[in-house]
């Protein structure tokens, strides 16, 4: 199976990516040298991660006709002082009062199938090609 997504440049430091009939807009902030009319790609990778969670954690929730309209999320990203590379993510789950406790364990497994964190703990080869 193969995805094609379209990149275009459409001024100053601001990247496109066009698949399926979405535009995903990235740009840079001011201090980069960009508008900071959107996130920086980075930063939307690492928004997938908690939004694929999210994705299974609510999937999960509607198989059990659990509300899941009062659950939240937070994703802190640690990073080195010195490398300024990603460390550590911590996604907390925050949940209502009234959350099952007995689903608490399978909610934590559920949201570790995420797929970006798959895709992270076993990444594929990347090539760049000039055509």
């Amino acid at each position: 199976m193969e995805a094609k997504f379209d990149i275009t440049f459409p001024g100053n430091l601001k990247v496109d990516a066009h698949f399926r009939g979405f535009t995903i807009t990235s740009d840079q902030p001011v201090q980069d040298g960009g508008d900071n009319t959107a996130p920086a790609p980075f930063e939307l990778f690492l928004a997938s991660i908690g939004m694929c969670a999210g994705f299974y954690i609510i999937s999960f929730c509607q198989a059990r006709a659990i509300a899941a309209d009062l659950l939240k999320m937070t994703q802190t990203v640690i990073r080195s002082d010195k490398t300024h590379r990603v460390e550590k993510i911590i996604i907390d789950i925050h949940l209502p009062p009234d959350f099952p406790k007995k689903y608490e364990a399978a909610l934590i497994k559920t949201a570790e199938t995420c797929s970006v964190k798959k895709f992270l703990d076993a990444p594929p080869d990347i090539e760049f090609k000039v055509k």
